[in-house]
């Protein structure tokens, strides 16, 4: 990430979703009706947080633990690993990424979620990892499952985690979402469809990955994430 500057300040159109994109109904009343001002960041955003090791606990990228009660939480464990990587492929050291998620019944635990599905006492959906030395980062938790959310009739989205990296402070975070192969609701989400360029949704589907995949335990999936440049992931735009 630029020291000055988050890639996500930087909009290519042909990626980026138009602020209004009338089939995701949210972006008929959240659309700017006005030119954007910029701002300025602050000496606080600059100088903010910075993470290292010692921050992050043992069990933080394991969601299958780190909020356990009495048991493992119910549903398919995966595995999630991949890299972030700068324009020119390297490996991008100590990014601070968050992930978080439903459950595999389709359910998060926060007070705007109604969707009749059960909550589970063992998992939070929430989870937290520095990426090493190359860039690399792994994370154990559950297949999250697709929920309804009411944006037209039947409209259920697909199953997917949501991703944040954070780099030297909170000026340098980025956010995007991670999809499985072979969801067949993908292409009834206005989401993931508002995304205009074909290739670029497609950069945020994961890939099977056997080489990760423990036998009688875990499948694995590998997603990478490209910071800036022509395979740069795509990253949502802050309302």
């Amino acid at each position: 990430m630029s020291h000055h500057e988050s890639p996500s300040r930087v909009l290519d159109w042909s990626v980026q979703p138009p602020y209004l994109y009338s089939p995701y109904v949210a972006t008929v009343r959240r659309a700017p009706h006005h030119p954007l001002v910029p701002l300025p960041a602050s000496l606080l955003e600059r100088t903010g947080p910075v993470y290292g090791e010692g921050d992050i606990g043992p069990l933080d990228h394991d969601l299958t633990q780190n909020a356990a009660k009495n048991g493992a939480p119910l549903g398919e464990r995966i595995i999630v690993t991949g890299r972030v990587l700068d324009e020119s492929g390297r490996g991008v050291p100590g990014v601070l990424i968050e992930i978080w998620q439903a459950n595999a019944a389709g359910r998060y635990i926060h007070k705007n979620d109604q969707h009749d599905a059960p909550l589970d006492p063992n998992f939070v959906g929430a989870g937290r990892t520095l990426t090493d030395d190359q860039g690399y980062y792994r994370f154990i938790t559950i297949k999250p499952g697709a929920y309804p959310w009411r944006n037209h009739h039947n409209a259920w989205r697909p199953a997917h985690i949501h991703f944040s990296l954070i780099g030297r402070n909170f000026s340098e975070r980025l956010v995007t979402q991670m999809y499985f192969p072979g969801d067949p609701l993908l292409k009834y989400d206005p989401i993931y469809q508002g995304i205009p360029n074909i290739k670029a949704r497609e950069r945020l589907i994961s890939s099977f990955d056997l080489e990760t995949t423990r036998p009688e335990w875990a499948l694995g999936y590998r997603f990478d994430i490209v910071l800036a440049g022509f395979e740069r992931t795509y990253f949502e735009e802050e309302h």
